[in-house]
């Protein structure tokens, strides 16, 4: 069913606030992927705080040109049956969900990437970017490595605690 020009205004908006508002915009084909996988995919991406979404090229194409930060954006490669993942928290998020999907859907394949900064990312760039920790997993490893050496501290106070203790002990009973 064809839209009406002001359902194609409003789906153009919808994006422009998507794409203004998301870190990472990663675009991905999707050809050949079964109704129900898609399914699990948006149901994945939720959880994860993506937004996919599967619109035309051509309203997401006026939206980047309506966008400052994307407007001088190759969009080329923009052609065919694409889906759209959107995230405004993580910028590795889209990349990840898409990635850990196509392990299982090989139909899913990067075409590229959108940053907020207007840069537009190749497919293995986004592979690449794939692999990295997510957000909250570097937070974790920076966490845990300030808090390593307070760690180390405390257990070689505790292990000469004991050992200061078992000495006492030894001599008390003697």
């Amino acid at each position: 069913m064809a839209l009406t020009k002001i359902k194609k205004n409003e789906v153009i908006e919808e994006v422009s606030q998507l794409l203004a508002n998301s870190k990472m915009t990663v675009v991905a084909a999707y050809q050949g992927t079964p109704v129900k996988a898609m399914q699990e995919l948006r149901r994945a991406g939720r959880d994860n705080g993506t937004q996919l979404k599967v619109v035309k090229n051509r309203l997401v194409i006026k939206a980047i040109q309506g966008n400052d930060n994307l407007k001088d954006v190759d969009t080329s490669s923009l052609n065919g049956m694409l889906l759209y993942a959107f995230n405004s928290e993580d910028e590795v998020a889209p990349a990840q969900v898409l990635a850990n999907f196509a392990k299982k859907q090989p139909s899913i394949e990067f075409v590229g990437a959108f940053s907020a900064e207007g840069k537009f990312l190749g497919p293995d760039e986004v592979k690449a970017l794939s692999t990295l920790p997510s957000k909250n997993e570097l937070i974790a490893q920076v966490v845990a490595t300030l808090l390593s050496p307070v760690n180390d501290v405390t257990n070689g106070l505790s292990g000469n605690l004991h050992a200061l203790l078992d000495g006492v002990e030894a001599k008390a009973t003697a």
